[in-house]
């Protein structure tokens, strides 16, 4: 029998029962849907959290003195660990694997502007900081080796910072008493993404100014502070593949000027984004699998439900199948029909799911969307696995009910009532 006909014949037969097709096609339309949808949110939270890993900084570690687990050349264990900027300045000069490094001080005063007050954290930071940490100005500058060198009293705005003290006003160039100290705007921050922090807070509620400045106008006056103390310092290697052994040359440095062993791991607390970067990176590679699998599974269900509507077909029309038989159809011809009418089933609703998917992503593209939630992804390998699925579908769902329908003798069929 030609294909034509039987195109012809599958379809005719499949809009006898309307409903039963539809909701069966809505199955596989769902599935497929299903599984390009989820996939793309999982690929879609990692991106997303990735770059807002990477707002706190691409590769870098911030170093925070701690408490040494261990005695070591005559020192006894248990000894705090106190970060001086000496430290930072060694390892600039003596390490060759950390391609830039800063120190950090950190204290909460008060600032007022002509139109307003607040009581927010500064930063004060070499201008190196400003680069590694990922820091971008939406107007003005950012800080320069001429203000650090100088101790210079200006001051760069995190968002929600110029958004309180500047409300609706222009900052670029206004001067703001920080802790009593006149201080310069040059600068205001890009509004970030960032679903981490240390310390005082997120970049955007904070000011940032020369390190030099802070240590001279307001630097930490809490038990045990003294002069060249930081809160922490912060170091980028040369390049990622390097990480580990820059980290290793920097403690080597540090247990050295502090008397700890390198490898005492407690004698500094360091948190590694890299690290944090890898690990919200397994997570969520996790998490995309599961999406995949529960979508993958939602697709195989709706597979079954094509295979009851063929095996259902088979059985209410095995009178006509006996009429064919008498007629001269052979097995085969029984054979091709109900396998076309599976194939059009899965294929018509695979593309209408495929079609549904990348709409309603493109869709997602174009709305805005609250911070939480991210833009899906389409991934090629959730199409090809939708599409390999669905081909198993297709063979599994049609070839059996297909072969029973084709072993029918006409006898048997037309003794049917």
């Amino acid at each position: 029998m030609p294909f034509r006909e039987i195109l012809k014949q599958t379809l005719a037969a499949l809009w006898d029962s309307k409903l039963r097709s539809f909701l069966t096609m809505f199955g596989i339309l769902w599935g497929i849907t299903s599984v390009i949808l989820l996939v793309g949110l999982g690929i879609g939270f990692s991106i997303q959290q990735r770059n807002q890993l990477r707002s706190i900084g691409t590769d870098i570690a911030i170093m925070f003195g701690g408490k040494t687990a261990m005695p070591y050349q005559g020192y006894a264990a248990g000894r705090d660990i106190t970060l001086t900027v000496d430290d930072a300045i060694a390892i600039k000069n003596d390490a060759p694997l950390v391609k830039t490094v800063s120190p950090e001080i950190r204290k909460t005063v008060n600032e007022v502007s002509r139109w307003n007050a607040s009581n927010r954290a500064v930063r004060g930071v070499w201008p190196e900081y400003q680069h590694f940490r990922s820091l971008e100005v939406e107007d003005g500058r950012l800080m320069s080796d001429e203000d650090e060198a100088n101790g210079a009293r200006v001051t760069v705005l995190g968002n929600e910072s110029e958004n309180q003290l500047f409300p609706g006003k222009p900052a670029i160039g206004q001067v703001i008493q920080i802790s009593g100290y006149p201080y310069t705007v040059i600068g205001v921050l890009k509004k970030k993404q960032q679903n981490g922090s240390y310390g005082s807070g997120p970049d955007n509620t904070q000011l940032f100014v020369p390190f030099s400045a802070m240590q001279r106008d307001f630097p930490p006056d809490f038990k045990g502070s003294f002069p060249g103390y930081v809160n922490n310092i912060v170091v980028e290697p040369v390049k990622p593949e390097l990480h580990e052994a820059a980290m290793r040359e920097v403690r080597e440095i540090l247990g050295a000027r502090h008397h700890f062993d390198p490898l005492d791991i407690d004698a500094l607390w360091v948190w590694d984004t890299l690290d944090s970067v890898k690990f919200t990176d397994r997570i969520f590679h996790v998490m995309t699998l599961f999406f995949a699998a529960v979508a993958l599974l939602t697709l195989a269900l709706g597979g079954i439900g094509v295979m009851n509507i063929m095996l259902v077909a088979v059985s209410e029309r095995t009178r006509e199948i006996g009429v064919r038989k008498a007629l001269g159809a052979t097995s085969r011809d029984i054979r091709r029909q109900f396998l076309a009418e599976a194939a059009i089933i899965t294929l018509v609703s695979g593309g209408l799911g495929l079609f549904c998917a990348f709409t309603i992503i493109a869709a997602f593209r174009l709305v805005p969307l609250p911070d939480f939630l991210p833009h899906p992804v389409v991934s090629p390998l959730a199409v090809f696995s939708s599409l390999a699925t669905l081909a198993a579908i297709t063979i599994g769902a049609g070839l059996y009910p297909a072969l029973r329908a084709a072993s029918l003798t006409p006898i048997e069929c037309l003794r049917t009532d």
